[in-house]
């Protein structure tokens, strides 16, 4: 029974009631040790029981933290036989992040969606409660996996539970919804401990309640500790001054106490059961081999097990795993046993472990064993820590180094173990121990290598790479900036593939300094001696071209590609097709910046597939972006309102405050475009407050851009300008969104009566364009023109941009141009010309959903007395039918006629939560079936 839980109680049921009806849902329950979240859980389970729900539970250990998804395999043991129920990018993710298959795991986060779709399979057509204790022991990989999974939860019917505890470990949630318990009240704490230690004396009752401060565990076991005879003549009489009522007139710290409870119960067992629960204790896996050959290496064996499962300190469930009653319990045994006793344990564990399908706790054990340095143990943690990596358990892997790293032998060797210790907590995002493992490098490499030697020189650039990572993505960027330049000039010479990767580096970087540290770094970045066949050379060369810097100086260099998708193909056969996704990115934006948006737009669409399909869905965000931004300037703007939402799910569902910032930005655009106000300043407001620390918010110009869209579509050009000309500052003048801009900022100016001051930026718009050779671009220039030009020379600039436009690609901009042709022709008193042209543009931007442009176009053709058409239903069939962005993207993917499986692959949802959103959709749309969704939407 709960005592003073019922609030709680309440809230847990509530979640359960929501199961039931189809609605998923998550909490964090956090507080001290002993506080009661292990009972409040326990009642969860209960209560799901007795509603048929599918229940999972598992608890968190703290030896578990060592290997990656070691918590998920424990906890998912029963619901892989669902396996087959989960999209198969899927399954392969989960496969080889239990290490049951080869490959690439991808990140925890993709795994993370694989959970959901397993769980959610595995409940079938009911609920499904997931409960995890002690999650703060849980291993990084499968900690983050889980977080992502409660924050993708949307209809599965499933409910999942967490619980742990303040002050040790990490269990790090931000965005999932916490349930803090604190101590009982006066009267609970009575009523539970009148039920446990009925014949307590008064002293030791007092005693109790006051050191248990209303902690339940410590109310269930310090009567024990304190008078475990129950006195001596059963009326409590001696408990008042029994031999436990005094512990010093200093108390322990609770944990400790109830630690110290624990271990007194287990000092009045056996010896070999004693010996037995030890190795339990050190085992975190419960498997009964493993603990079996492990106790007969140690002369003890099951008969030793029944005087503690008397004692109700363990238990057997129904796999035959051996339990603890409580966390602390495990914690007791382990770290008050003699030292050579545990030691003793964890060899004989190590030796239990088979080498060749368990290594890794080998490893782990065998160092816990070790009493001084060992290369041979040294190396076999390595080993396992390079398994840990390619599984995407970067946190494990850090652990792993850095413990190898102590028990090397070798200066040289330690160093380069804490190296790569750091650059895999670097990985993890862990970003302090990432900083201290590197500058211990540092110290340990500096006695032992020869100051300007090539050993040296490395390892000088690999601490610095760390070092400014760590800077960088704590939005430190001068300092970030500053140390990868020293580092890629120290590591030039012997290293110059690793300079240009730093220095590649130092452009992202650069790139929120302003337009001064951007060009210089490309400048260094250009000059830098590459080997012909280095695989970071096209993205070199290609950078350099993009901002008209000329190539490296070295007579055998090839010519800098000309389009992009070449240099892509380069990269990639350069790294023997397997290239760093993150170098092609950087492509894209070095291909925006060119104005090959088209390739660009393709280059996206081929690493989206390989994130959906590979894992990598923290990248995704990166690539939706690329792809929306294209879809903004090729008029494609409900496609780039569904990819900029899917883009900005993920960035929050990753915590990429980056990406939320710059696909907010693009959000707002798209609310410009269609005159939605408030939709775009609320899209505005997030794009600018995402990134509190940095200079200035990633997307900052999208957001400025789109204000002055916004304004210049509703007839306020002074408000326009304004807003457009705080993207000529140095900070963001090199942007792309800022170069894009500048058309609308001429017309702005223009409006206003004041065009000298777009002079410079049109100037610069001018010199890009004809850079890029794109006649999209060229078609810009001459609309600006015609608008700077005197009325004798507009009607040339003004054709000459109507020429240039492709309408089918870029359909709002050439529409644009004729609606401004059109002013100019009802100025000039060419009525009917004027007509016609303001007519075209009309129909487009009624097409488009531009409706602020399709308000001036409708006005500006009554000015000029040709009839004005009634007003066109310009939203798409899904807007129409109130559909949402995610709705309206699964209706698209089930028209193409596509699986529930295949778009939760997709889209990264479970495929219960996409027959559910196809449900919601079909009464909005009028039809009953999958069937009569292609027809409709045709």
């Amino acid at each position: 029974m709960l005592h003073g839980r019922g609030a709680e109680a309440d809230t847990v049921e509530a979640l359960l009631d929501g199961a039931r009806a189809g609605r998923s849902g998550v909490l964090v329950v956090r507080g001290d040790a002993g506080i009661g979240k292990t009972a409040l859980l326990a009642h969860a389970v209960e209560c799901a029981r007795a509603a048929d729900f599918t229940v999972v539970r598992s608890s968190g250990v703290e030896f578990e933290a060592e290997l990656p998804y070691a918590g998920l395999e424990l906890l998912l043991r029963k619901a892989m036989g669902a396996i087959g129920s989960v999209p198969e990018p899927q399954q392969r993710a989960l496969r080889a992040a239990f290490g049951l298959t080869a490959g690439n795991a991808g990140e925890p986060m993709f795994v993370g969606l694989a959970v959901l779709s397993l769980l959610s399979g595995h409940a079938g057509d009911g609920p499904l409660l997931c409960v995890v204790d002690d999650a703060q022991w849980l291993d990084r990989a499968s900690a983050d996996a889980l977080a992502f999974a409660a924050r993708r939860l949307d209809a599965e019917g499933v409910v999942m539970l967490f619980a742990a505890r303040d002050g040790e470990g990490a269990f790090v949630t931000p965005g999932l919804p916490e349930l803090r318990l604190g101590g009982l009240d006066a009267t609970a704490a009575g009523t539970l401990l009148a039920e446990r230690g009925a014949g307590l004396g008064t002293a030791v009752r007092r005693r109790v309640l006051a050191e248990a401060q209303g902690n339940p565990l410590a109310l269930l076991e310090l009567p024990l500790a304190l008078d475990p005879a129950g006195g001596a003549d059963g009326s409590g009489a001696a408990g008042a001054a029994g031999p436990g009522a005094d512990l010093g007139p200093d108390p322990l710290p609770l944990t400790s106490r109830l630690e110290a409870a624990f271990h007194g119960r287990v000092a009045d067992l056996p010896r070999g059961t004693q010996t037995l629960l030890l190795i339990a204790a050190a085992d975190h896996t419960g498997h009964p081999d493993t603990l079996l050959a492990a106790a007969t290496a140690l002369g003890v064996g099951v008969d030793d097990l029944p005087p503690a499962q008397d004692a109700g300190l363990v238990l057997v469930d129904e796999e035959d795993r051996l339990r603890f009653r409580h966390p602390l319990m495990r914690a007791a045994i382990h770290q008050r046993a003699p030292l050579p006793e545990r030691l003793a344990a964890h060899r004989a564990l190590a030796e239990a472990a088979d080498p060749v399908h368990d290594p890794d706790h080998r490893a782990w054990h065998l160092a816990m064993a070790a009493t001084g340095p060992d290369e041979e143990v040294a190396a076999a943690l390595e080993a396992t820590a390079a398994r840990a990596r390619r599984r995407s358990g970067h946190s494990a892997a850090s652990v792993a180094y850095e413990r190898a790293a102590r028990l090397s032998t070798d200066s040289t060797a330690r160093a380069d173990r804490l190296l790569l210790a750091a650059e895999a907590a670097s990985e993890a995002g862990e970003l302090p121990r990432a900083r201290d493992f590197a500058e211990q490098a540092a110290r340990v490499a500096a006695p032992v290598l020869s100051p300007g030697s090539a050993a040296e020189a490395v390892i000088r650039a690999r601490t610095l790479y760390v070092r400014a990572l760590a800077d960088f993505w704590q939005g430190a960027f001068p300092g970030a900036h500053r140390m990868l330049l020293v580092g890629a000039d120290a590591v030039a010479a012997v290293d110059p593939e690793r300079a240009g990767r730093m220095l590649v580096q130092a452009v992202h970087t650069a790139w929120y300094l302003g337009a001064a540290e951007v060009e210089e770094t490309v400048r260094r970045l250009a000059a830098l001696e590459l080997p012909r066949d280095a695989a970071i050379r096209p993205v070199a060369d290609f950078f350099a071209g993009a901002l008209g810097v000329p190539g490296p100086a070295s007579a055998s260099a090839p010519p800098t590609p000309e389009e992009l998708l070449p240099a892509a193909a380069a990269v990639r056969a350069a790294n023997g097709g397997d290239a760093d996704p993150r170098e092609l990115v950087m492509l894209c934006a070095a291909g925006m910046l060119r104005g090959q948006d088209d390739q660009t737009y393709e280059l996206a669409a081929q690493l989206a597939t390989e994130s959906r399909d590979s894992g990598g869905v923290g990248r995704l965000a990166t690539v939706l972006f690329f792809r929306a931004e294209v879809e903004v300037f090729e008029s494609r703007i409900a496609e780039a309102y569904a990819t900029a939402a899917e883009g900005l799910r993920i960035a929050r569902d990753t915590q990429q405050a980056q990406w939320v910032s710059q696909l907010s930005g693009a959000l707002a655009q798209v609310a410009a475009l269609r005159g939605d106000e408030e939709e775009c300043r609320a899209h505005v407001a997030e794009a600018l407050a995402a990134a509190p620390g940095a200079p200035t918010a990633p997307g900052a110009g999208w957001a400025y851009w789109s204000q002055g869209l916004l304004d210049l579509g509703l007839g306020r050009a002074g408000s326009a300008l304004e807003r457009l000309e705080l993207l000529t500052e140095p900070l963001l003048r090199h942007h792309i969104c800022t170069t894009r801009s500048v058309p609308d900022l001429v017309e702005a100016a223009v409006r206003l009566g004041e065009p000298g001051r777009a002079a410079e930026p049109f100037a610069r718009f001018e010199r890009w364009a004809q850079r890029t050779g794109q006649d999209w671009a060229e078609a810009m220039v001459a609309r600006c023109r015609a608008l700077l030009a005197p009325d004798e020379q507009a009607e040339a600039y003004f054709t000459a941009a109507l020429a240039a436009h492709d309408p089918h690609r870029r359909a709002l901009e050439a529409a644009r141009t004729e609606l401004l042709y059109g002013e100019w022709l009802r100025r000039a008193r060419r009525r009917s010309e004027a007509a016609g042209r303001l007519r075209s543009a009309l129909e487009v931007f009624e097409r488009l959903g531009a409706r602020p442009w399709a308000e001036r176009a409708r006005g500006e053709l009554g000015a000029s007395g040709a009839l004005v058409t009634v007003h066109q239903e310009t939203r798409s069939l899904a807007e129409q039918a109130g559909l949402t962005p995610q709705e309206g993207q699964i209706v698209r993917l089930a028209a193409h006629g596509l699986s529930n499986k295949d778009i939760a692959a997709r889209l990264f949802l479970s495929p219960r939560t996409v027959g559910y959103h196809l449900y919601k959709a079909y009464p909005k749309l009028g039809v009953a079936s999958r069937g009569e969704l292609s027809g409709l939407l045709a």
